[in-house]
């Protein structure tokens, strides 16, 4: 696995008129595979999840947060991703052991795992009483492509993105980043073949990132006019804390909380994002009820 640290760079081209996106999610994306304990196929449809999430994340401000969930007909059942403006990332699968045959590319059989047939929704909490969501059914099962259809259909905005896994012999994740190229109003028709002929040339992400080459010298393969505006560090971080359980088992309500003392004597909540366990014991149990009684 790279030994670089995982991070994002956010540039500007052609006057403006095009913004990009490239980051590294490695150390982040193996973190979660040892969390989830996640199968190769089942970490390349997360991990490039995760790295759009990522970049998505660095486009909003302040306390906002998007979701991301591609609900596919595939095994691997749902994958979630959230992230914010800082560059806090989770997420999991809902099968995380589901593993494929390569497909006719011989590559990890993403879209297999994902399935073809279903939806990207992206919920954008802005920190407002509403959210923001927006829809668009999965075209190709493989992560990059239904994310560019998303940008086009849901956001009216053309976009090109890169999503890229590397999974070693061991199941560990050797790199993993992307891109996201977005065209703004104001561009020629040649500035748009121009950036559309480097994307279509451009190789695989991983391959790049197997090679030694960082964020910058990818940005600027992609728009040699590129400046980078903005630099940050993406890390897994999880919102969880026994705390906030403590809330969720006493929202449960007094009838609930004294059935699970009856029954089992104690409590384990599981997060669904890190996979962290959180344990209350029947003492605990007992207290969380004198609240009601209050």
């Amino acid at each position: 696995m790279s030994n670089k640290q995982d991070r994002l760079i956010r540039g500007t081209a052609m006057n403006g008129h095009v913004r990009a996106f490239v980051v590294r999610t490695t150390t982040l994306v193996e973190e979660l595979r040892q969390r989830h304990d996640t199968w190769p196929t089942a970490t390349a449809a997360m991990g490039r999840t995760l790295t759009a999430a990522a970049m998505m994340g660095a486009m909003l401000k302040g306390k906002e947060k998007i979701n991301i969930q591609i609900k596919g007909d595939g095994p691997i059942g749902q994958v979630i991703a959230e992230s914010n403006a800082v560059g806090d990332v989770r997420g999991y699968v809902t099968h995380p052991h589901v593993h494929l045959p390569s497909n006719s590319k011989g590559k990890l059989d993403v879209a297999g795992a994902v399935g073809t047939t279903g939806f990207v929704h992206v919920i954008k909490d802005q920190g407002l009483k509403d959210f923001y969501t927006g829809s668009s059914p999965i075209v190709s099962g493989e992560i990059a492509e239904d994310m560019t259809y998303y940008f086009a259909v849901s956001e009216q905005t053309p976009s090109a993105v890169g999503l890229g896994v590397l999974v070693g012999t061991d199941n560990a994740v050797m790199e993993a980043g992307g891109f996201i190229i977005q065209l703004l109003p104001g561009l020629s028709d040649d500035e748009i073949a121009a950036v559309e002929q480097a994307v279509n040339a451009f190789p695989p992400v991983t391959s790049l990132m197997d090679q030694g080459l960082e964020l910058e010298e990818m940005l600027h393969r992609l728009l040699p006019d590129a400046e980078v505006l903005e630099e940050m560090d993406v890390r897994f971080q999880c919102q969880c804390s026994k705390e906030r359980v403590e809330t969720t088992l006493i929202s449960l309500g007094e009838s609930e909380l004294q059935q699970i003392i009856e029954e089992d004597g104690k409590a384990e909540v599981v997060c669904h994002f890190c996979n962290e366990a959180y344990s209350f014991d029947q003492v605990e149990l007992q207290q969380f009820m004198e609240q009601f009684s209050k």
